[in-house]
């Protein structure tokens, strides 16, 4: 136990069996332990060094007699100790320096940038293809790279059993040809809701990878985004959409709608779409564009709308809208 401040087993030993004799020759020694002579001579070199031999009288072959071990040993356990305080203070400083060394390592493979259209295009694809559980998406207006009809890869996911659940600004149903995408996808088992803003563009998918714009819309110059893996930041992303899912209308197509209030009601198609641009908050004029009708025709279809809800204010039907799953 003593080899710590520089006792072998053996110096060890020889100590003890002085304590025990209280004070021996060398050859008594030797004959007690058992070793070489010459071993004993060196272990006693080293037990008087250190201040646990005295000779017991002034003549060269007096016996040799034990001191107490307390003070020397005790001082060279305290310089031991400072030693061991000093290598801990040592590997603490060199842990922090390796935790961050390994954070600034972890955060370069997390985060990777990506740069063009055609190469964010082709990673959107890429992880859509490899989902298993599940995507969400922040559809901004103005897509920058993918258009919903050339998302294809969507329906394939969705086939084979991948969730979408997708929030919509409210500015891409007023798009040429959006609505229609938007209730294809429904068809085809996605969950759409519509917001009036969204903070970002984003996806996200099966929570492991988030793919997101690095510039403002308005900046010019070319596109790139981040891609981002399991992180703090991931999961900020996921805490953002999960908030504005819970805020954001949902959206259905006709063939979901069904009438909880028991009067057998179904809106058809033409209804659906209508309901759902009202809802979601689109000028009448604007629904009339999308739908391809005059303003009028589109007042009057609210109206006959507001009359089979039984209610003669826009707020009321929008309420009923939502507690008869029309949408």
């Amino acid at each position: 136990m003593l080899d710590v401040i520089g006792l072998t087993p053996g110096d060890e030993d020889l100590y003890r069996c002085l304590v025990q004799l209280n004070a021996a020759r060398v050859d008594e020694l030797v004959e007690r332990l058992h070793r070489p002579r010459a071993e004993i001579l060196a272990g006693l070199d080293t037990l008087r060094g250190k201040g646990l031999v005295v000779p017991a009288g002034p003549e060269p072959d007096a016996p040799l007699r034990p001191l107490a071990p307390d003070i020397p040993l005790g001082a060279a356990l305290l310089r031991r100790q400072e030693a061991l305080e000093a290598a801990r203070a040592a590997v603490t400083q060199l842990t922090e320096e390796y935790q961050t060394g390994m954070r600034r390592h972890d955060a370069d493979h997390l985060v990777e940038v990506i740069t063009g259209a055609e190469v964010l295009r082709e990673r959107l694809r890429d992880l859509q293809n490899g989902a298993r559980v599940e995507v969400l998406w922040f559809c901004r207006a103005n897509p920058l790279t993918m258009p919903g009809q050339d998302n294809v890869e969507e329906f394939d996911a969705l086939a084979r059993g991948v969730r979408y659940r997708a929030i919509y600004e409210r500015d891409i149903l007023l798009e040429p040809g959006a609505l229609e995408d938007v209730h294809q996808g429904i068809h085809a088992g996605e969950q759409a809701r519509v917001l009036d803003r969204l903070p970002v563009r984003l996806a996200i998918v099966d929570g492991t990878t988030a793919v997101c714009p690095l510039v403002p819309d308005r900046d010019s110059g070319e596109l790139s985004a981040a891609v981002i893996g399991r992180s703090q930041l991931l999961d900020a992303l996921l805490a953002l959409f999960e908030s504005h899912w819970l805020m954001a209308t949902p959206l259905r197509s006709a063939a979901l709608s069904a009438d909880p209030g028991g009067d057998g009601y179904r809106p058809d198609a033409d209804e659906v779409r209508l309901l759902s641009l009202f809802v979601a908050g689109v000028p009448d004029k604007s629904i009339a564009s999308q739908l391809g009708v005059s303003r009028r025709t589109v007042q009057r279809r609210l109206a006959d709308l507001m009359a089979v809800a039984g209610v003669d204010t826009r707020p009321g039907l929008a309420f009923q809208v939502a507690r008869r799953g029309w949408i």
